[in-house]
């Protein structure tokens, strides 16, 4: 019986496969060594142009400036609160709106309705002018609150979870409501505790999209006291130019100790640095979660 893993077709398309994967893999890593080997080089072997994928002069000197600037860290805690607060919301309006949506039109009458309402909000929109007088208008300016209520629903997401919990048995909630469970308790005590890939999935989501958003700060917030951490590297890092003749006699030594590029690369490693620790633990249900959560019944 011919087996086509074992022709010579197959095994050539397998290893083109694999160097496209290890082509692309490296060039989305190595970036990230070069910034990681700059911040921990002495600010000559940077200038010089001497630093590759292994750090020259081996300094901590970045890295002691970046936890010295009050601004940083007070961007850092502003990003953490975000999450902390942003996160749960989006979680659950997520799943309780993907839960309502993946009822049968026989459970809930204006399923389709509904449904086609939210796709709207994806094909269309204001714009960011009648974006900013909502937030505006309803007294958001210049709060935390600016950054978390409007992005509290990602249609994405509630898409992604309604056809991942379509694609439960139905036999599960069919037994449950015959036993006397109703809606929350289906909802909590059975879709959720067998739904963790599609959940870690839309989790990671969200805390990527609060982590790395930075362009609602910038509109939002008249105080830089309260940027989030992406904002402040937008305004303070990747725009600013050292102006070397404003700079005070302590400003001047702590430049030519760290220079610009230096100090940059160590607050965009610090600030990729959380996201770094939180992907390993939610990748094995990453890709169960994007395929399942793609094939609707």
């Amino acid at each position: 019986m011919f087996n086509y893993r074992t022709s010579t077709s197959y095994r050539i398309f397998t290893l083109a496969n694999y160097l496209f994967l290890t082509v692309l893999a490296l060039s989305c890593v190595l970036p990230l060594i070069h910034v990681l080997m700059v911040s921990f080089s002495s600010a000559q072997a940077v200038a010089a142009g001497r630093v590759g994928l292994w750090p020259i002069d081996f300094t901590w000197a970045s890295y002691e400036s970046v936890f010295a600037k009050k601004a940083y860290l007070l961007a850092f805690l502003v990003s953490l609160k975000r999450i902390a607060l942003g996160v749960p919301i989006n979680m659950l309006l997520a799943v309780t709106l993907a839960y309502a949506l993946s009822k049968e039109s026989r459970q809930f009458r204006f399923r389709t309705f509904y449904a086609w309402l939210f796709v709207a909000t994806i094909l269309f929109e204001g714009g960011l002018v009648p974006y900013y007088i909502i937030v505006k208008q309803t007294g958001l300016i210049n709060s935390l609150w600016a950054l978390v209520i409007p992005n509290a629903l990602n249609v994405f997401n509630v898409i992604l979870l309604l056809n991942f919990f379509r694609s439960l048995p139905k036999e599960l909630e069919e037994s449950a409501t015959i036993d006397g469970a109703n809606h929350w308790t289906v909802l909590w005590r059975i879709f959720v505790p067998i739904s963790l890939p599609g959940l870690a999935t839309i989790l990671l989501f969200t805390i990527i999209s609060h982590w790395n958003s930075w362009f609602d700060g910038l509109i939002f917030m008249n105080n830089p006291d309260g940027y989030p951490l992406q904002t402040y590297l937008q305004t303070h890092v990747i725009q600013k130019n050292a102006n070397i003749s404003e700079m005070s006699e302590e400003e001047l030594r702590q430049y030519f100790r760290i220079n610009e590029r230096t100090a940059r690369a160590a607050q965009i490693f610090v600030a990729a640095l959380p996201i770094l620790l939180i992907y390993p633990f939610l990748q094995k249900y990453f890709m169960k979660g994007i395929v399942l959560g793609s094939v609707k019944e």
